[in-house]
């Protein structure tokens, strides 16, 4: 075996780790900002500090919902986020929670594009999230996966 096909094997078990975890975390750390769990509104690298003010955010990246919808929306991309995240650092549901996160990033980065200009999306590397989650879709969970326990295996990388 060639030292480049010994790194290829490695990166193969170690990328589907990492992009769980990055997706993971950064869905987690969103929604703990959300209710205040990483300081107050001003605080450095907060960015919204309290659910209201995620709220209007909401409403502002969905310019065309009515005003009545926006607190389902930002209470649906809460809870989505909260649950593809915890499914994502576990390795529970690979496939499925990569794929719904990759299509929650889309429609995040069009309501971006649209209520803040795309390069609001762009500066927050949502379409590079949006791969990021379809690639592991394709990759599969990796291992240390509940998924790879599941199957009877925790290195494999085939669990649903």
């Amino acid at each position: 075996m060639l030292f480049g096909d010994a790194l290829l094997d490695v990166m193969r078990r170690c990328v589907p780790i990492l992009l769980r975890l990055a997706l993971g975390v950064t869905f987690l750390t969103a929604v703990a900002d959300r209710f205040g769990l990483c300081g107050q509104f001003g605080t450095p690298n907060v960015a919204w500090g309290d659910f209201a003010r995620f709220a209007q955010y909401t409403g502002q990246l969905n310019p065309w919902a009515p005003a009545a919808l926006v607190p389902a929306l930002a209470w649906a991309a809460t809870a989505a986020e909260l649950v593809l995240g915890v499914a994502l650092l576990l390795g529970l549901f690979t496939r499925w929670s990569a794929l719904l996160s990759g299509i929650l990033l889309l429609l995040f980065a069009s309501g971006m594009s649209m209520g803040t200009g795309i390069k609001s999306a762009l500066n927050a590397s949502v379409f590079s999230a949006a791969a990021a989650a379809f690639a592991l879709a394709v990759l599969g969970p990796g291992p240390w996966s509940i998924d790879g326990l599941r199957r009877g295996s925790p290195a494999s990388g085939r669990a649903a």
